[in-house]
This record gives C-alpha cells, structure tokens and sequence, in this order.
C-alpha cells in the first residue's frame, strides 16, 4: 500500500505560528506552490513561517510544522488529489477543474515520493528558502522520537 503524509500535533504551537493551523489527521502535502508567485519580501510574519516549514493540510487548508508518514488506499489518494484540484480552482484561479488536475497530480507525486522514503510512522518536516534564482528550494527531514515510557 502506498504511503502518504497526514498532519499531527505534539502541541498548540502551529495554532501560534500559522495564520491558519491544520488540524492534526489531516492528509497533507508540501503546499510550496501557494508561495510560488511571492518575492523574498513577502515572507514576513505568519506567511513566512507557513513558507519555511509548513505542510498545507487538505481539510482545513491550515499549515503544520510536523507530518506523519501512514498508509493510503488507492481511494483516498483519489479523493486527495480531487479535493487538491477543487483548491486549486477556488483559491489559486486554476481556469478548471479538468487543468487543475495535472497539477495537483504532480504534487501528489512529489508527496508519495518523499513518504516512500521513510517508514510508517515516521515524523518529517520541511524547509524551504529560495535559491539563487528565486526558485523555491525544499528539504525534507525526519525527527526521530521515542514515545515510549519506561516502566516505573
């Protein structure tokens, strides 16, 4: 089964951080494309924290600094990259539905891609800066926790 990303919340930070914060089990992608059209300038505040390390959740259209790595059935990454097409022609201006489709398809690609590199359950994050060019650069890490307690 293929693996993709859903957000979670350790705490209350991203409600602190982000303009608007995913809530946690929402299915998540990069979202870098919302920043695609903005300059270095633009990025001050909320905006630049939803720019340097913040998933866009598919629910809420919120941000969240952590995503976890869980299985997809084959009907959920339909319904993904439909709701993630629908976004993109209520909110970005995509002129369709129809043209909207390859594009949330690539991100969805992208997405599937980064969580097949890593197991199960596994905590990522994002940071994204500009290069040289002013194109928008991502990395992808992982947080290792051991939530298990020791027995007193």
């Amino acid at each position: 089964m293929p693996k993709f990303l859903r957000t979670i919340r350790l705490d209350d930070s991203d409600t602190r951080v982000f303009d608007d914060a995913a809530a946690a089990g929402e299915w998540a992608v990069s979202g870098a494309f919302a920043f695609a059209a903005m300059e270095r300038e633009d990025l001050a505040g909320k905006t630049g924290h939803a720019f340097a390390g913040g998933f866009l959740g598919l629910t809420t259209f919120g941000r969240s600094t952590l995503v976890a790595v869980t299985e997809a059935s084959a009907r959920d990454l339909a319904q993904i990259e439909r709701r993630l097409a629908e976004h993109l022609v209520a909110r970005y201006g995509a002129p369709s539905l129809q043209l909207a489709f390859p594009a949330a398809g690539a991100e969805l690609a992208m997405i599937l891609g980064v969580a097949a590199e890593a197991p199960v359950d596994a905590v990522l994050t994002v940071k994204r800066r500009f290069d040289a060019k002013g194109r928008i650069e991502q990395r992808f890490g992982r947080i290792d926790l051991d939530i298990t307690a020791s027995p007193p």
